[in-house]
């Protein structure tokens, strides 16, 4: 038994072993790089990195019993309107074109409109309840309506502190507006680990749509942060090759690749053991699995092996880089153990013509959402599977031309599956939907619920940075939101 206050690098350097050395003496014990069936079956040392490390994570045991394994984030970029499709609001629609009421506006945070002259806009389509829960949502959702309401959980008291798409995304995937920390998804992957040796244990894909503007996403939405970096989300494109630069450069046999791969570890083990840097473990472990995800990437993308009804089903052959395809993606990657995968759809910034790009940007994803909860109901998956579906904020109940400006105080969200309820509302925004009013969630509480079905306490789940003990869910008051679970 070690005393509790020798650290972890303090113990491989005095006993003069290392991540490094461990790995290399595994490599070496097992042969690798002899011929090209080796190369593809052969363990080397990031296999034991992260059969040792990464695949574990570091909370073990856990801290509940968990009810989900991973998290498929359905990510509605640019800030979907919670008023033309999940909160019916009949009463903003009777006083639409009349003034917004001051005591909802004075003194608020607005972004476009600030100094402007405020109108009510009405919901832009009918709504009508669904399934035998009665879930009330707009005619737009024929698919999500009609096939899956008896599985949503809705939130509609939803609010956030970010009024711009930025910082809002860096809040909504971080827990905090400050760049640089680590994505949920990292978190997830560090405390509980992988479930693949062959992909990554996170896994990114953006689609672009035709309505909405277009918000970039940087690439910071799925970094690590100060985490190791080996925990970082990587982005799968959805047409051409999915991850560049991982392809075998022509003229190059797997078994050559092999030898390359495995000299580099080598000499990375021999520079961690001089320097005992963490890095270098993590430099050895993605040469790996650039290794290794040169035969599992083509066999996760090649859907041919998929029946034509699941086809039918998503309402795509795949390859397109639809949302749709990127949804029937996303089940092959829980298939195969990915532990967070976000989807993120780039089309819903509509700040003009919203009842015309509102539409046709639903359109995009109705179907392949509602594909994705069937497909994996039929599976038996969605029991441990959390679907999450929303966007960084909402859209004012104000007019902005014939648009919507962004808006922090009320908006809505869903969640599927994972030991959520299903078929069941929570919260709600005043009667014209500016405000959340009861039962508010916040992104922290939303956070520290999904790190609560996957078995982690959030205020016990902390990395040592810069002296404070950091977390996703921030030093903010903020809890689990049990209502919320169960069956």
């Amino acid at each position: 038994m070690l005393p509790a206050d020798i650290a972890r690098r303090t113990f491989l350097q005095r006993t003069g072993v290392s991540v490094g050395s461990m790995a290399l003496a595994n490599l070496m014990a097992r042969g690798a790089g002899c011929g090209a069936n080796a190369a593809e079956s052969t363990p080397s040392s990031a296999g034991l990195v992260s059969q040792g490390l990464a695949s574990r994570g570091v909370i073990n045991p856990l801290h509940f019993p968990p009810q989900a394994k991973r998290v498929i984030w359905l990510y509605m970029a640019g800030g979907m309107s919670h008023l033309d499709t999940y909160d019916h609001k009949p009463k903003l629609a009777e006083l639409s074109g009349q003034p917004m009421p001051e005591s909802f506006t004075k003194g608020q945070q607005i972004a476009q409109l600030q100094g402007k002259q405020l109108k009510c806009f009405a919901p832009q389509y009918p709504f009508q309840q669904y399934g035998s829960s009665g879930q009330e949502l707009s005619s737009l959702w024929p698919h999500l309506g009609e096939k899956c309401a008896d599985d949503l959980c809705i939130v509609r008291s939803m609010f956030t502190d970010a009024i711009n798409h930025d910082p809002a995304h860096t809040l909504m995937n971080t827990g905090t507006m400050i760049a640089g920390r680590p994505a949920m998804g990292s978190w997830c992957q560090y405390g509980l680990g992988a479930e693949t040796e062959n992909l990554p244990g996170f896994v990114v894909m953006v689609s672009t749509g035709n309505f909405g503007q277009k918000q970039p996403i940087a690439a910071r939405q799925w970094h690590s942060g100060f985490l190791p970096s080996r925990f970082q989300g990587v982005e799968f494109r959805s047409t051409g090759a999915p991850v560049l630069y991982v392809n075998r450069p022509p003229g190059v046999t797997a078994a050559q690749q092999r030898d390359v791969v495995d000299a580099v570890a080598r000499m990375n083990s021999i520079e961690e053991s001089i320097s005992a840097d963490p890095e270098i473990a993590t430099r050895i472990s993605q040469y790996e699995m650039a290794f290794k995800m040169q035969s599992s990437v083509p066999e996760l993308m090649d859907v041919s092996d998929e029946p034509q009804h699941v086809f039918d089903l998503y309402g795509t052959q795949g390859g397109d880089g639809s949302f749709a395809a990127n949804c029937l993606l996303a089940r092959r990657l829980a298939e195969r153990g990915v532990r967070f995968i976000q989807l993120y759809h780039r089309d819903w910034d509509h700040h003009g013509s919203i009842k015309e790009h509102i539409a046709g940007t639903v359109k995009e994803v109705d179907q392949g959402a509602a594909a994705l909860l069937a497909d994996l109901k039929q599976r038996d998956m969605l029991k441990d599977t959390i679907v999450v579906f929303g966007s960084e904020f909402g859209r004012t109940p104000m007019a902005q031309g014939d648009g919507r400006d962004h808006h922090l105080a009320g908006f809505t969200m869903w969640m599927a599956g994972g030991g959520f309820k299903p078929g069941f509302s929570y919260g709600a925004t005043d009667e014209l939907g500016y405000y959340a009013v009861e039962n508010r969630v916040s992104v922290h509480d939303l956070h520290a619920t999904l790190l609560h079905q996957m078995g982690i306490d959030h205020n016990r789940f902390t990395y040592k940075f810069q002296g404070l003990d950091s977390k996703l869910t921030g030093v903010e008051p903020c809890s689990v939101v049990h209502d919320l679970l169960g069956s």
